[in-house]
């Protein structure tokens, strides 16, 4: 018989996706899946309903409804600063995870190679195997998951260059949000090198504690390569509706339409019409939800902090990296099966994150409601750093 393609031979499905079947499995407080537990804002629910009464029931133009794509120009308009063209530099994609998958597919060939930072967020280095490019990784340190400039620019230096870099700000899943000087760093060697940035910014207003988060399009010189991925999910609550976007050049984004049209033709109608109403919504709305976050990670963050065990405090993104390794697993999996199951609270496996064998870690999300998280703080609290597995 012949044989599937080697590619699908050397990644797996998602873990974070199948910690949510086992979570489910025994009832477990889903800690694992970054995924909100309450409803979108009313006002956007009924938008969707008025959509679909509507009769938007057909296909929408296959790179963004004309209203969608405008809103969204206004809205990245007014958070970068810069001005942005509905009609030439958008696309609207199923979600930020399609965004990713067609911006990589749009600028890789097969054999070239694109860096990224790890720990990662699981689908790049899939993203990667299924264009055909090599990654390249560059470590983020702990406690502070900052890198070296020397290890970066190594990455961009060495084996031919690299044609794209992956940049994940705020950080999934360790919660870094990199400074300016730092993005200038990765600036000036992507100029050096001429080398693409695509960025997945899809927690661009999750940020905490004062800091900003700084776009990456809108460095001096990077405009022309940059691909900013983003999405609506998670800053509308809205994960289900897949809705996310490419925003590049006009050049750039006239070859990802054609990347975008033959995976998915398009996103779904009505609920594009529908999520212009939340795209109006004035700065407020991100204040508030970035305060809300705030005070959900801090409250999480209070629970972990009883146990013992080592973690660093995520600065964006609703996600936290803690350290199992006194539980006295020798594998991170297991680690994570037992908490689903003993525990009662459902993680991601740290090695998920990582392109080498790294058995420290599990990933939690705060992306829940505060009495889920007191639910799932009490649970936790009966780890102890020191104390067994058993």
């Amino acid at each position: 018989m012949p044989q599937t393609s080697r590619r699908t031979s050397v990644f797996t499905e998602s873990l974070i996706r199948e910690m949510s079947r086992v979570a489910a499995k025994h009832g477990a407080i889903n800690l694992a899946q970054g995924f909100p537990d309450g409803d979108p804002p009313a006002a956007l629910v009924q938008a969707a309903k008025d959509a679909m009464d509507a009769g938007r029931h057909q296909y929408a133009v296959t790179w963004g409804s004309p209203e969608l794509r405008e809103a969204l120009a206004a809205k990245l308009t007014r958070c970068t600063g810069a001005p942005v063209d509905a009609q030439s530099e958008l696309v609207i994609t199923c979600g930020g995870t399609e965004a990713m998958l067609a911006a990589v597919m749009t600028v890789c060939d097969p054999g070239d190679r694109i860096g990224m930072f790890s720990p990662f967020y699981e689908n790049y280095n899939a993203d990667a195997i299924l264009s055909g490019a090599i990654s390249i990784h560059v470590p983020l340190h702990p406690p502070g998951y900052g890198f070296d400039p020397t290890e970066l620019r190594a990455a961009f230096s060495t084996g031919g260059g690299l044609k794209a870099f992956i940049l994940c700000n705020p950080s999934n899943p360790c919660g870094r949000v990199f400074t300016r000087a730092e993005l200038l760093q990765l600036a000036a060697l992507a100029e050096e090198f001429d080398t693409f940035i695509i960025t997945d910014e899809v927690y661009e207003h999750l940020v905490f504690d004062g800091r900003e988060h700084v776009y990456f399009s809108t460095l001096p010189g990077m405009a022309a390569r940059t691909i900013s991925c983003s999405s609506l999910s998670k800053t509308f609550s809205i994960t289900g509706w897949r809705l996310g976007y490419l925003h590049a050049a006009p050049n750039i984004i006239a070859q990802a339409r054609k990347v975008h049209d033959f995976l998915t033709i398009g996103a779904a109608a009505p609920l594009q019409h529908a999520v212009v109403t939340a795209l109006g919504w004035g700065p407020d709305y991100y204040k508030s939800l970035a305060a809300e976050y705030q005070a959900r990670r801090d409250l999480l963050l209070g629970y972990l902090s009883e146990t013992g065990l080592s973690y660093s405090k995520p600065e964006g993104a609703y996600f936290v990296m803690l350290d199992v390794t006194p539980l006295g697993f020798s594998s991170d999996v297991d680690c994570a099966h037992w908490m689903t199951e003993h525990i009662g609270v459902a993680p991601v496996p740290g090695s998920s994150f990582f392109p080498y064998p790294e058995n420290r870690y599990v990933r939690l999300n705060f992306a829940k409601s505060q009495p889920v998280l007191r639910a799932a703080g009490e649970r936790l609290s009966c780890l102890r750093a020191g104390r067994g597995s058993v």
